[in-house]
């Protein structure tokens, strides 16, 4: 059985990290280089080419596509990259999906030192593989490492390792449109010791899940629950973290708001109920200006709100349209695209008085989920959707998206693992 206790793991020797790209706007690019600064040392970076691999002598079944849920099938192999403070990261392994074998004592059970990602791999009518912006995945993991004193690595050697890893498996994505492989990257502090204090062990490791899409009906828009009673995020907390801490603290509140009836929570907050993400997906509305134009509205980074690599998306996509770079068919001419602040209060008037046009939240496993209705301080605000369900800027920006994440749209964001 594997032992992620990494003394008895190979151990390597140089901690850097990759530069972001330079088109990269979703993280603060001073905030990334102090990173790299405080991890940079003779210790071990991250290496794919000292990865060893052990092929499954026993291939699991593929399973029925259309009989998938999300998150509950794994693929035949996995990818493991141990971390000591001494010496750094050690060798990479691809082997068997199989448990692990951790202490009680080791510090993710104790500290919450866990973070993830979450990304997917695309197959086309010819074969052909690729990963929407994995470059992006790697730099919030980075981040989301410094936050809680994790260590950081090379996320560019962490990228050829998946492509590895994906090769191997190529064969679970389905066959089928609107099918794909959620992967999911993780670390965790593995030290066996009880003590608040940086671990000095750690794992990252890989799995891979094939997923259907999240509307297989067609799009059904969703009701939200506005959430005052409890708190997602402050300012200098965690809330822009990509960590376990997160989600866990927010799995009330959706269960509350499930019990009101609705599908998900809408997070506000401070007294003025300043919106800031759907669930665990960004938050989006679009308002009519009195002169005509459209504007597509998404809370800033504060601090507070999750840096997602589908809202950066979205939002580049239309800030394209916008300067005539990539016309959208769809779109309106007079479109603006606002990072700001909104209150439930503007939503709500805007709701009432015509000049609502949609709402709608942005993530890896919906891309994008509409919103027909939210229920806010007792009363439920009537959200306009479209016949097949979105509304009519996040229906062209999610046909644009979808086409370029498939390979439909060529676009540099998409990484080729398999031609």
């Amino acid at each position: 059985m594997f032992r992620p206790r990494l003394s008895s793991l190979p151990n390597g020797s140089a901690l850097q990290n990759c530069k972001p790209p330079a088109s990269s706007s979703v993280f603060g690019s001073s905030r990334y280089t102090r990173h790299h600064a405080r991890f940079h040392s003779t210790q071990a970076d991250v290496q794919a080419s000292r990865v060893q691999v052990e092929l499954s002598q026993n291939r699991k079944p593929r399973p029925d596509p259309a009989n998938l849920s999300f998150g509950k099938v794994f693929t035949d192999h996995m990818l493991t990259i141990p971390w000591k403070a001494s010496s750094g990261w050690g060798a990479p392994q691809i082997h068997p999906y199989r448990p692990f074998s951790l202490e009680p004592s080791v510090g993710v059970f104790h500290y919450a030192q866990c973070l993830f990602e979450g990304l997917k791999a695309y197959r086309d009518e010819t074969g052909k593989v690729t990963l929407f912006r994995p470059d992006m995945n790697m730099e919030r993991m980075n981040t989301s490492a410094q936050r809680i004193a994790l260590p950081a690595f090379n996320g560019d050697e962490v990228i050829e390792l998946l492509k590895q890893l994906i090769r191997l498996d190529k064969d679970w994505i389905p066959n089928v449109p609107g099918y794909s492989l959620y992967i999911r990257p993780t670390m965790i502090g593995s030290q066996p010791v009880i003590g608040i204090a940086p671990p000095s062990e750690a794992l990252l490791f890989v799995i891979c899940s094939p997923v259907g899409p999240y509307y297989p009906e067609g799009f059904k828009p969703v009701a939200l629950y506005g959430t005052t009673e409890y708190s997602r995020a402050a300012p200098g907390g965690i809330g822009a973290y990509k960590l376990g801490a997160n989600y866990a603290a927010g799995l009330i509140a959706q269960k509350e708001a499930a019990k009101k009836g609705y599908v998900q929570n809408l997070w506000l907050h401070g007294p003025e109920h300043h919106v800031t993400e759907v669930g665990t997906m960004n938050a989006f509305a679009v308002f009519k200006r009195p002169d005509g134009t459209t504007e597509i509205a998404t809370p800033p980074l504060d601090g507070m709100i999750l840096p997602g690599i589908t809202r950066d998306s979205v939002l580049n996509i239309a800030r394209d349209h916008v300067a005539g770079k990539y016309k959208i068919a769809g779109l309106p001419d007079k479109l603006v695209v606002s990072e700001r602040q909104m209150t439930m209060r503007e939503v709500k008037e805007a709701a009432q008085s015509g000049s609502l046009v949609e709402f709608f939240g942005t993530g890896t496993a919906a891309v994008i989920s509409p919103v027909n209705k939210i229920g806010y301080l007792g009363e439920d605000i009537q959200i306009p959707t479209g016949p097949d369900g979105m509304g009519p800027v996040s229906r062209p920006i999610w046909q644009q998206l979808v086409g370029i994440q498939t390979g439909i749209i060529q676009h540099p964001w998409s990484v080729v693992v398999v031609e």
